[in-house]
């Protein structure tokens, strides 16, 4: 713990003497900050698609979950009278909360994005729909279903499980995206400081000999490059993520109509995930650059 302790205080102090083995610019440097404020860029995108998705996912299961629609299709003479007993059926029906015809108005308003303005909807034979509200105990659907059958024959209850499932599914699917391509930016910046890592140790080959002639060891010349990849990794995640977050705080506030990206963004508490994208980035420079520090320094030797 203590050696841990050491180590962590040593990188963040530092050592002037220590540090001035690695070059402070170069293209190096520049590849290393940029990657990391890129990767960190789009990770803050990739969160804020996750944490939608999530909140997606909630908002879809527990808005279906306690819906249901009732559909009665009968012979014109006969639908007032088979509403009027679905009606009745509901209102005695135990864990029902509420149920309501909807108007005709509300079916054009669903009906007209598919068949435009100018159908005489009036005209149709539309089936009556009953909408249905359960409270929090629920109730028996086989049961209802049943009693339908047997009084209301042109009913058919929809409890919404066919499509509460795929949607649920795929808000799912869209987090585990989210999360995958985090995990990807990642790896590819570990695999660009690994490379930047190496050129810079290589290009200082000399410099490294020179050292290791008056005494240094390998740990000693290995931190001088470890710390100063770390910190341009941090540094840049840093710049990428805060301008990440403008982006989104500035594009959230433009989706308040209806479209595929309605709901992409942060509420709340949510913005302190942000806050672990530069650490992130510095845990992955410290390990990647540690460990290609190691193998240059033993194929150096």
């Amino acid at each position: 713990m203590t050696a841990i302790y050491n180590n962590l205080i040593g990188l963040i102090l530092g050592d002037r003497q220590r540090d001035r083995v690695v070059p402070p610019t170069g293209y190096t440097a520049s590849l290393t900050t940029f990657t990391s404020a890129a990767m960190a860029f789009l990770a803050v995108f990739a969160i804020a698609l996750s944490l939608a998705a999530s909140r997606l996912s909630d908002h879809w299961s527990e808005s279906l979950a306690r819906s249901s629609t009732l559909r009665i299709s009968a012979p014109a003479p006969q639908i007032q009278q088979q509403l009027d007993l679905a009606m009745e059926i509901l209102d005695t029906t135990p864990g029902i909360a509420s149920a309501r015809v909807i108007s005709l108005e509300e079916q054009r308003s669903l009906l007209e994005p598919w068949f435009g303005p100018e159908v005489p909807f009036e005209s149709l034979p539309l089936p009556k729909l009953i909408d249905i509200e359960e409270n929090s105990s629920g109730y028996d659907g086989q049961s209802l279903r049943l009693r339908l059958i047997a009084d209301v024959p042109g009913a058919v209850l929809d409890d919404h499980t066919r499509w509460r499932r795929p949607l649920v599914t795929a808000a799912h699917r869209l987090w585990a995206l989210g999360m995958f391509s985090i995990v990807l930016m990642a790896a590819t910046s570990a695999a660009i400081i690994t490379l930047a890592a190496r050129a810079a140790m290589s290009a200082n080959a000399q410099v490294i000999s020179v050292l290791r002639l008056i005494g240094a060891q390998d740990n000693y010349i290995s931190a001088a490059f470890v710390r100063r990849f770390t910190f341009r990794a941090f540094n840049g995640a840093s710049l990428g993520g805060a301008f990440g977050a403008v982006v989104v705080y500035f594009f959230q506030g433009q989706t308040d109509q209806l479209s595929i990206l309605t709901g992409l963004g942060f509420q709340g508490t949510e913005w302190l995930w942000l806050i672990i994208v530069p650490p992130l980035m510095g845990i992955v420079a410290y390990i990647a650059t540690r460990r290609s520090a190691g193998l240059v320094l033993r194929g150096l030797s």
